[in-house]
């Protein structure tokens, strides 16, 4: 198989970005907040709510997630002869 599976079935908590604002000197995007790059991964929906109401924060679960099975590919198919049509195999 060549597409990975680890992590995939994971629920994700990531944070809202706050304000940002361009620096001056270089022009990169800058933030005072620390949780920007902060992603944090739980095995199942009820520990991601749990985390987020032990520790206060506001939350919410995105409808659009689901269980969609992951394409078996094979690295060997990348080889394969298929002739076109028409064309004549020796």
């Amino acid at each position: 198989m060549q597409s990975g599976t680890h992590k995939y079935k994971q629920w994700m908590l990531d944070f809202v970005r706050e304000s940002t604002w361009s620096n001056p000197l270089m022009g990169w995007t800058s933030t005072r907040d620390p949780t920007t790059n902060l992603h944090l991964a739980f095995d199942t929906k009820e520990e991601a709510i749990a985390y987020a109401e032990r520790n206060g924060l506001k939350y919410e679960v995105d409808p659009d997630v689901t269980d969609r099975p992951v394409p078996q590919k094979d690295y060997g198919k990348n080889f394969k002869f298929v002739p076109k049509e028409n064309e004549e195999v020796f």
